[in-house]
């Protein structure tokens, strides 16, 4: 049987931006891979998951009657320029699965295309999911915060690309509904403060659902959610900048206020150091660059943070300036866990500020004059406790 503990998604809040779908009917899937050790932190079986009904469910085919598949309307700014309706083209969220103490997304990516598809096919090929795969699990190993892969299934149809390419599907789990877009949209189809109240999550009984619900005791609650999602955005950068992940296209939608990574597409870790690496086919001209990326997550907070000015002050300029005085903490921060994670790949923990700055800074000339592989150059463990 399937997982009884998988229900359709509390997103009651919005469900004007969810349309019901259904992944194509696939007769003979076959798995190429399977997280198990997911799997069982899930409190799923993994041997029924190997099996012909679980496959079936991982490619959406067999789903419980307790859960309805549905894709996510979002907007968001695509390399700069915002876009007022978007959604998941391709991909449906399945529902919520509890287990130990937590509530998590299940996510199916390649499954049809979906009402957001917008002419596209909504498939997906195997190679990009096997590295979603496999990026995603040595991001979670290094400690960073990430959307995890459950499984990649082949589906046994082609996909039409440049040339014909294997398809499949790729079952990825993540934290409750985070994205930057879904905030976007509502900003976009209604200004008003209960229709942006509505996208983080508040309600008299249960504000802030899922994420950072510590804001819902301070003083003013909004500013202080935008305020941890800074703080989570710091730590996150830092953390790429460190082990030379390169996300590839950091539009505001693939921003995530839980401060995971979300969105494998043209990602990869650095080689040769140098700031002007891109990952991007279509970023010809390199806004989403290594050494730029800390630049656009404070552009994108800055977007994220215009979606919550009504709720900061009923006074706009009040308002504007508690978000510029909240957003400049984000260099701090992210400046101050890069340092920390820098000294310890040094072995420069003990050493005062004014000697690592500079030294650094001229390290890391030296490694983009010499194009030094960054990560046989800099293999040091993670700072401890920055975990």
């Amino acid at each position: 049987m399937p997982p009884s503990s998988l229900t359709t998604a509390s997103r009651a809040s919005y469900r004007r931006w969810l349309c019901a779908g259904r992944p194509r009917w696939l007769p003979d899937p076959r798995l190429l891979v399977l997280n198990e050790r997911l799997a069982a932190d899930l409190g799923l079986d993994a041997a029924w998951l190997h099996g012909p009904d679980g496959l079936k469910f991982l490619v959406g085919n067999l789903v419980p009657d307790g859960a309805t598949p549905v894709a996510q309307a979002y907007a968001g700014h695509q390399f700069g320029g915002f876009v007022p309706r978007l959604g998941d083209g391709r991909a449906l969220l399945l529902g919520e699965i509890a287990s130990r103490g937590t509530v998590r997304d299940l996510h199916l990516k390649g499954s049809g295309a979906t009402p957001f598809a917008r002419g596209g096919d909504g498939l997906a090929a195997v190679g990009p999911m096997l590295r979603e795969y496999i990026v995603g699990e040595a991001m979670h190993a290094l400690g960073i915060p990430t959307t995890r892969s459950l499984a990649v299934v082949a589906t046994g149809r082609p996909v039409h690309r440049e040339t014909l390419l294997p398809g499949a599907v790729l079952a990825r789990v993540a934290k409750q509904p985070s994205a930057g877009g879904q905030f976007s949209i509502r900003l976009s189809m209604r200004r008003n403060r209960r229709r942006v109240r509505s996208g983080a999550g508040a309600s008299p009984t249960t504000p802030f659902p899922g994420h950072h619900p510590h804001a819902a005791q301070a003083e003013n609650p909004y500013r202080t959610l935008f305020e941890a999602v800074v703080a989570a955005q710091a730590s996150l950068l830092a953390r790429w900048m460190l082990v030379g992940f390169v996300h590839g296209v950091m539009n505001t939608d693939n921003m995530a206020i839980s401060g995971e990574t979300i969105d494998y597409g043209p990602c990869a870790f650095m080689e040769a150091y140098d700031p002007a690496t891109v990952f991007s086919s279509i970023d010809t001209w390199g806004r989403y660059a290594y050494g730029d990326q800390p630049a656009v997550a404070a552009w994108n907070l800055a977007r994220f943070a215009e979606t919550l000015l009504p709720l900061f002050s009923d006074d706009l300029d009040q308002g504007l300036a508690l978000a510029q005085e909240s957003l400049g903490g984000f260099l701090r921060q992210y400046d101050a866990a890069w340092l920390t994670g820098m000294r310890a790949k040094l072995g420069l923990r003990d050493v005062d500020d004014d000697v690592v700055t500079p030294l650094v800074s001229e390290l890391l000339e030296q490694l983009a004059r010499s194009h030094v592989d960054h990560t046989s150059f800099l293999p040091a463990p993670w700072p401890s406790g920055a975990r």
